[in-house]
């Protein structure tokens, strides 16, 4: 698989024989031999992004540049997407993500860290706030929600697997790549929704399978919301019709930002990558 679809930079073995890449801003100091904290040059916590279904860290390329001047960034490729490999007989949850995330983590030496989910990558956020809540500083949702699926979203899961099954990704992730912008971006940004499509066909279907099923076996976590002690960002699209603005912004509260974008459906960290970058940015500043 070609590098173009992911930002990996560092790769991690674990014991049962899974690599997972991810992207490290601070990878090239540790490579060096550096002897002082990676951490020391940046005053925020460090920020962890994790990408949608059938995405990668490559998701992330437009804004990790501008947050990287302000944190140091670790973004991960899921189990069986961009450049992190699969077991043929993967059964994923979001636990099972959670605990990618907290074994990269445990490498890098790093306790704290801000942690925000795109999508997919907002289910795994909650699972980890649950299971890992002494790692967060904070933690925020990017077109995502604490809601569990209705049963017309997991008959759609069903679909997908099935699809999937039959060989069938590749239409999978076009019909898919319709929805993940909004409307007037389709024809606005066209290379930016090949772009997407390129990275999505390059998930293996191993991964693309388990992540599906795992999303449709996820339990509601709004609790989690409702009963958040730490800073919690909560960031919607306007124009989203995967995941509507009223199952993003659940909640209101003292530590509890909501931010709307407009011109931004499922995909704002590319239909809007400076708004977004901008929405988190000003997020961990208050850490």
């Amino acid at each position: 698989m070609a590098n173009w679809v992911s930002l990996a930079n560092q790769k991690l073995m674990l014991e049962e024989g899974t690599e997972l890449s991810f992207y490290d801003s601070e990878a090239l100091k540790w490579q060096a031999g550096a002897t002082e904290d990676p951490e020391a040059g940046h005053p925020s916590p460090v920020l962890v992004l994790l990408h949608g279904y059938c995405g990668s860290s490559a998701y992330w390329e437009e804004v990790a540049p501008m947050l990287a001047q302000q944190s140091r960034l670790i973004i991960p490729d899921l189990r069986g997407h961009g450049l992190s490999s699969a077991a043929a007989d993967l059964e994923a949850t979001m636990e099972l993500y959670a605990d990618d995330l907290y074994a990269i983590l445990e490498a890098l030496r790093i306790d704290k860290v801000c942690l925000i989910g795109h999508s997919l990558g907002g289910y795994i956020t909650l699972a980890f706030a649950e299971r890992y809540a002494d790692q967060l500083a904070a933690f925020g949702l990017v077109h995502s929600t604490a809601l569990a699926d209705s049963e017309a979203a997991k008959d759609n899961r069903d679909n997908t697997i099935n699809l999937i099954k039959q060989g069938q990704l590749e239409q999978v992730i076009d019909g898919m790549s319709q929805k993940l912008f909004a409307p007037d971006n389709l024809d606005r940004l066209p290379s930016k929704v090949a772009r997407v499509k390129a990275i999505g066909y390059q998930t293996g279907g191993t991964g693309a399978i388990a992540a599906a099923s795992g999303m449709k076996a996820r339990p509601d976590r709004t609790s989690i919301l409702r009963e958040a002690k730490l800073p919690v960002l909560l960031l919607a699209g306007e124009g989203d019709q995967i995941v509507p603005p009223e199952r993003t912004l659940l909640f209101e509260g003292p530590s509890i930002t909501q931010v709307l974008l407009s011109d931004a459906g499922h995909m704002s960290m590319l239909e809007q990558p400076e708004a977004c970058a901008e929405a988190i940015s000003s997020f961990i500043a208050r850490l």
